[in-house]
């Protein structure tokens, strides 16, 4: 049976977020999930993991909870309640009963990632929607990464397994999650100190237009698609029978009971 990895890698996770560079992707990546999710309209909304970021803030859907493998440390400001502590890769969820999961940084932890994919289709209602939040692998702070390894001072959280944007929608292709819109973000040099970070904030606009693919995060926002679905409307037949002249040619369709 898959099993996400260790706590040790989502605690480091955590206390990483509460680092300058944390702070600087938190900030990015809720100001986007509020822009992307606030025209995401259903009945059940569902955030795994990273408490840290409120993911479903802007959305309006009546019912919107909030799922962990542990009960996480209290945060500031109002948050979905967490309401099942459970595996990733085995969702306490009915088939086709969510119209949005967002996975903000779970697939980098999973030991098996395409299973905790997989649950996220099989719970998802038919044209459901999933957003996926990443690090990108092909950034100036994945090789600082790389390099801090020779020294022993990671850039970026240990124990996590680095998935590129185009691998993620392979495999979401595979389940017939139609990738609509990928976006990149916190295109700031790996600095650790929050005083160059902001003064390199004039990099997000700049970035997104002329090196889009080598920000630091990434967010995939893709649809369930179920082939063969159509919708199918009311019933209508013409009857041969006369009609009295006179008579409007729109009262000739009767609608079958």
């Amino acid at each position: 049976m898959p099993r996400l990895s260790p706590q040790k890698p989502i605690i480091t996770l955590a206390s990483w977020l509460q680092t300058p560079m944390g702070r600087y992707v938190r900030e990015w990546e809720q100001a986007r999930l509020d822009e992307i999710t606030a025209d995401i309209f259903g009945f059940n909304a569902l955030q795994i993991g990273f408490p840290e970021v409120d993911a479903l803030r802007a959305n309006r859907m009546p019912n919107k909870w909030l799922s962990d493998i542990a009960v996480p440390a209290p945060v500031e400001g109002a948050r979905p309640p967490v309401v099942a502590v459970h595996d990733f890769a085995e969702l306490p969820f009915a088939s086709q009963s969510l119209d949005l999961v967002v996975l903000p940084h779970v697939l980098e932890f999973a030991a098996e990632p395409h299973q905790v994919l997989r649950e996220v289709e099989r719970v998802l209602i038919p044209e459901g929607q999933v957003i996926i939040c990443g690090f990108n692998p092909a950034s100036l702070w994945r090789v600082r990464q790389a390099a801090g390894r020779l020294s022993g001072a990671h850039f970026l959280p240990q124990h996590a397994d680095f998935i590129s944007m185009p691998r993620i929608k392979d495999w979401m292709k595979l389940l017939n999650l139609d990738d609509s819109r990928g976006y990149f973000g916190c295109y700031a040099p790996p600095f650790r100190n929050e005083k160059w970070l902001n003064r390199f904030a004039f990099m997000e606009s700049a970035g997104e237009r002329w090196w889009p693919y080598v920000g630091a995060v990434y967010m995939v926002q893709a649809i369930k698609r179920v082939k063969g679905m159509r919708l199918i409307g009311p019933a209508w037949t013409r009857q041969t029978a006369q009609v009295p002249q006179g008579m409007p040619a729109t009262n000739k369709i009767r609608r079958i009971k």
